[in-house]
């Protein structure tokens, strides 16, 4: 049990430290190689704040705990919208000035109505792996077009330029890079092995470790990332880190169970955790679009959201156990 636990604790910290030397490594060598700051901050960083959810997922299910990856796919983007957007607008509010998020808000949603759509039948394959998957470059080459065309006049530019700075030689890049990859497969490994583990032992449902453990361990790169943006007034990078990691969950987190262990969905993937997380990104769309000017989360609509975050783990943990186990 104590051997589990550690996995657990030292694969969160592994992870995270991996992650972010990942997306230091990236984002320099990417500057070396005459990359704007809002195209790096709008797919590189995106990728780098989505890479523990991916290699997570794909080794629960290369591994046979293939509900690990999918809970860790819809749990992630649950906690990134209820716990980590909630909990920073509750300590500072956010202001949504950007266009180019104004445009990723119903890309989104979109996403969310797509994997309803191919979900519906309750069952991820192959098939439907493959699509999520093909996605996914799409929509880092449609992330990098859009930024593109608005990196002159957009303010998340701006924050961008003074948020992406650190500048390492490019050999140094290369290792940051290279090594926090290898850093981020290690720890992702250790941490499935003790959460299945422990999942075994207590007899609970891996979907709900992956909901509830995994999902907002591998979400705290994102609240370390929002809080300090939304600390440093760079209020669009706070919630354009969950937009973008949330699209990109859907995409590459939840297609790799498809692809690599296809198989019939849990029931309660559709008719409790799907619903609840496009309940929440609706609910995002409402408080932070602003349909005539600024959108803004304040401290109450954060505070709602925590909330909700709250109700929904009391909600997992009461059925936790598998049936039939004591």
């Amino acid at each position: 049990m104590l051997l589990n636990i550690l996995a657990i604790v030292g694969g969160f910290v592994i992870l995270i430290w991996g992650a972010d030397r990942f997306v230091a490594g990236a984002s320099s060598l990417a500057r070396h190689l005459g990359v704007s700051p809002m195209i790096i901050g709008l797919t590189i960083v995106g990728i780098g704040t989505s890479a523990p959810e991916m290699l997570v997922s794909g080794i629960a299910a290369a591994t046979g705990s293939r509900d690990i990856g999918i809970g860790n796919a819809l749990g992630s983007n649950i906690t990134n919208i209820a716990l980590i957007l909630g909990f920073t607008a509750i300590v500072v509010p956010l202001t949504v000035r950007s266009a180019m998020l104004k445009r990723e808000y119903p890309m989104l949603m979109g996403l969310n109505l797509l994997v309803v759509a191919i979900l519906a039948d309750g069952y991820l394959g192959r098939v439907e792996g493959l699509i999520l998957l093909c996605g996914f470059p799409l929509m880092l080459w449609w992330l990098a077009s859009a930024g593109k065309n608005s990196e002159t006049s957009d303010p998340l530019a701006d924050e961008f330029n003074e948020s992406i700075s650190e500048q390492m030689s490019k050999a140094r890049s290369w290792f940051w890079t290279l090594f926090g990859l290898l850093l981020l497969l290690g720890s992702s490994r250790l941490l499935v092995w003790g959460a299945a583990n422990i999942a075994r032992e207590f007899h609970i449902s891996e979907l709900v470790i992956g909901l509830t453990i995994i999902a907002i361990g591998t979400s705290l790169p994102e609240l370390a990332a929002s809080l300090v943006s939304a600390l440093k007034k760079e209020y669009d990078i706070a919630i354009g880190n969950v937009i973008g990691s949330n699209m990109f969950n859907l995409l590459g987190v939840l297609g790799l169970p498809g692809l690599i262990a296809p198989g019939r969905l849990q029931p309660e993937v559709l008719t409790r955790d799907i619903p609840v997380m496009i309940g929440l990104t609706l609910a995002l769309f409402i408080f932070g679009f602003g349909m005539k000017g600024d959108g803004r989360i304040n401290r109450f609509e954060g505070a709602i959201l925590v909330v909700a975050f709250c109700v929904y783990q009391y909600w997992l943990f009461t059925h936790a156990q598998l049936p039939g186990k004591g």
